[in-house]
């Protein structure tokens, strides 16, 4: 079955950017010139999915507002004469399909997953979590749809995580089934590094079931009342095969604001139009070769 629908994760707090999240989406912090979550409505665009789901809050308006139309903005656009600047502006509203829900209390990732259940229907479903940005050459999405394609069960992004990062996150029990492909033997949750079964960490992107829906409603909340969708991964993986896929391309963590600050500096220095121009400001401050 083609995967046609993306949930996209959007309500928490952001309390690490506070004060600036106070008033503000954290998914609408700045990367270079957009904001974060639309780098992760175009992976989804570009893998080929169809309609996104973003799963919102309290105060998260700002999001809808941007993937609205801006009829004010375009005329005084058109007014101008800025045709480059207007295109930018309603290819934004034109992107995808998107629907959005809210999740009314912050009870976890799972939580706020098993609130789209009647969204998906009973199909296979891509997640994305937009603290997570990556470049690659082929969108990430697309390489774990491929690997779809011939497992046809649920799909989760790994990358190899250094010894001292383990703790903070998900590590699988791997069995690799071919190049960059392994089979999931079992889940550990932020394990201790002489504790984990190997050093591939998961990572926010995601190819889930249906089956997973169930699975959370049997999930017993953890910390903070939470539901965490490692736990719900945990009893999918006694019904279903769950595989792993080790992308190819460079994962910005920007859930922090230096991991933000180093993915602002990276992407504005790939940029061709911005690059050249910001590596010689950087020079200028010794910073940069």
């Amino acid at each position: 079955m083609k995967i046609r629908k993306a949930v996209v994760t959007a309500a928490g707090w952001g309390t690490r950017f506070l004060p600036a999240t106070k008033a503000q989406p954290k998914e609408m912090l700045p990367l270079v010139d957009k904001p974060m979550i639309q780098y992760v409505v175009e992976e989804a665009i570009a893998s080929g999915i169809e309609q996104i789901i973003i799963v919102t809050a309290l105060g998260k308006r700002a999001i809808e507002d941007h993937f609205d139309r801006s009829f004010e903005l375009e005329h005084a656009l058109k007014r101008k004469g800025d045709e480059e600047l207007l295109r930018k502006v309603q290819r934004i509203s034109e992107i995808a399909t998107i629907y959005y829900i809210r999740q009314k209390e912050q009870l976890g990732l799972g939580h706020a997953i098993s609130i789209t259940k009647d969204l998906i229907g009973n199909e296979p479903f891509a997640v994305f979590l937009p603290d997570d940005i990556i470049e690659a050459k082929v969108p990430a999405m697309k390489q774990m749809l491929e690997v779809y394609t011939r497992y046809h069960c649920s799909i989760v992004a790994v990358e190899t995580v250094a010894a001292e990062n383990i703790a903070a996150y998900g590590i699988i029990e791997p069995k690799q089934v071919e190049e960059r492909v392994y089979q999931v033997l079992g889940l550990v949750e932020k394990p201790k590094p002489e504790e984990a079964p190997s050093n591939l960490g998961i990572v926010g992107r995601y190819i889930l079931t249906p089956g997973i829906f169930s699975m959370l409603e049997r999930t017993t909340p953890g910390k903070g009342g939470e539901i965490q969708l490692t736990d719900g991964l945990r009893l999918l993986l006694e019904r279903e095969a769950i595989y792993a896929h080790r992308f190819e391309g460079i994962r910005y963590d920007t859930g922090t604001p230096l991991g933000l600050l180093k993915a602002s500096v990276e992407l504005a220095l790939n940029r061709a139009d911005l690059g050249p121009k910001f590596k010689a400001y950087l020079r200028q401050l010794n910073l940069c070769d």
